[in-house]
């Protein structure tokens, strides 16, 4: 099963590359972030002419998360249980007898801001969520944009970059609470190197051919299913076409 997520910066704009590497990598779940369309002109035709089915919630303009999947998708659940709040950032579905949980979490804007304590406070959500609805021996796949670098390794300047909004201490404390709830860094089972990025800033000269890039992108599972995990990698290739995002493609397979 293979399993992959992709912040794509307008599901619309980017529609064609997102076609291409459907059809290139062929994922059985794609988790898609800041969709940016409302529900009614989200492209599912599209994607079931390529095979896929879709679930989605999203919002003009801002955030917006979609599930495609090769196989059936059931169990569907927008946001966290108090009537669908955050349901534009968080999206659930059973597929091949496991749980994907797709999440966009909250940029954070600057720690001096009111926006990262609502950031922090989404992370204790999302933890309290799990709790609720999860065991730690659950099949749970958890991808999406963090908006967390975890690590050192995963941002090109760590020296330069701490502190700031995410690569923050604060951040990485709650992204550590989720990982002793019982998830895994499914990437870092499979890739130990340096220098493998998920998002390059348009801002920055050279982008992703000077490496100066954060892996904000993840594919975390519980145990039982990171156990039968066999590959990770990042895929460049998107981020290097034409208008792409700012982001670019996760993937793992497991042997389930």
């Amino acid at each position: 099963m293979r399993i992959a997520s992709f912040n794509v910066n307008s599901v619309r704009v980017r529609l064609d590359i997102i076609l291409g590497w459907l059809a290139a990598a062929s994922p059985d779940v794609l988790c898609l972030q800041e969709t940016k369309v409302t529900d009614d002109k989200f492209p599912a035709a599209a994607f079931e002419e390529a095979g896929y089915g879709a679930v989605f919630s999203g919002e003009k303009t801002y955030n917006g998360v979609a599930i495609l999947s090769a196989l059936p998708l059931t169990d569907v659940r927008m946001g966290f249980d108090d009537e669908g709040l955050w349901s534009t950032r968080l999206i659930s579905a059973a597929a091949g007898g496991v749980t994907v949980v797709n999440a966009y979490a909250p940029q954070g804007s600057h720690p001096s801001s009111p926006k990262f304590s609502e950031k922090l406070e989404w992370f204790g959500l999302l933890h309290d969520w799990f709790d609720r609805n999860f065991r730690p021996a659950d099949p749970v796949v958890w991808a999406g944009d963090f908006n967390i670098a975890p690590e050192p390794r995963d941002v090109y300047d760590p020296a330069g970059l701490a502190g700031q909004v995410g690569f923050h201490p604060d951040e990485h404390a709650v992204l550590a609470r989720l990982r002793a709830w019982g998830f895994v860094d499914v990437f870092r089972l499979h890739e130990p190197g340096e220098a493998q990025y998920t998002f390059f800033d348009y801002r920055l000269r050279g982008g992703v051919r000077s490496g100066l890039g954060w892996r904000v992108d993840h594919i975390w599972a519980t145990r039982p299913v990171a156990s039968r995990s066999t590959r990770a990698w990042i895929d460049l290739a998107p981020r290097l076409l034409e208008r792409p995002s700012d982001h670019t493609p996760i993937v793992a397979d497991f042997d389930l």
